[in-house]
């Protein structure tokens, strides 16, 4: 994958870590720079795992689904893309939160990265090196979460819904090229 398509794929992926960053900028009080980092580390860190474990994992059985990886991949990423836009829309705030315990930090940085982890699993499915993509999605994730997290304690929420939708379009556009890729070799 091309470094632009790699850095296209850590945007939509650093979409939820953005949203949740920003709407803990909003309530954590008092707010200092030291919490934005917290968050980053976090939440770039779990973004950068996952998708290692998820290639990892998706290395195993590749094998047996060879012929339907790029179906796979549009469909994950779809499945992901759609939730996004869903949760934006009709979901709760259950991501807000009051304080930055590590076991807050934790369950946040786990749900927040359960798309990385099918997306390492697509990888995986296309044969994809992993390394360079996990850097950059780990790498621009701490970014959005750090600058969420300010941007949610200077202007509060009121950007939130907009940001996961559009992550939801990336990566939908994303799966859409994969599969686009794929036809048009056939």
């Amino acid at each position: 994958m091309s470094f632009l398509t790699d850095f296209l794929l850590a945007l939509g992926l650093s979409m939820d870590a953005f949203a949740v960053s920003m709407s803990s900028g909003t309530t954590i009080r008092p707010f200092r720079v030291n919490d934005a980092l917290k968050l980053a580390f976090f939440f770039g860190g779990f973004q950068a795992l996952m998708p290692v474990l998820g290639w990892l994992g998706g290395n195993t059985v590749s094998g047996f689904v060879a012929a339907y990886a790029p179906w796979i991949a549009f469909g994950l990423l779809a499945f992901i893309g759609i939730k996004m836009i869903y949760e934006a829309l009709y979901g709760s705030s259950e991501g807000k939160v009051g304080t930055l315990s590590y076991s807050v930090l934790f369950v946040l940085a786990v749900a927040t990265s359960i798309d990385a982890l099918a997306v390492g699993i697509s990888f995986a499915f296309l044969k994809t090196p992993i390394l360079e993509p996990a850097i950059i999605i780990g790498c621009v994730t701490f970014f959005m979460s750090f600058c969420g997290a300010i941007l949610g304690y200077r202007i509060g929420h009121f950007f939130e819904n907009e940001v996961e939708i559009l992550g939801g379009l990336i990566l939908i556009g994303l799966g859409a090229k994969i599969l686009a890729e794929h036809l048009l070799w056939i």
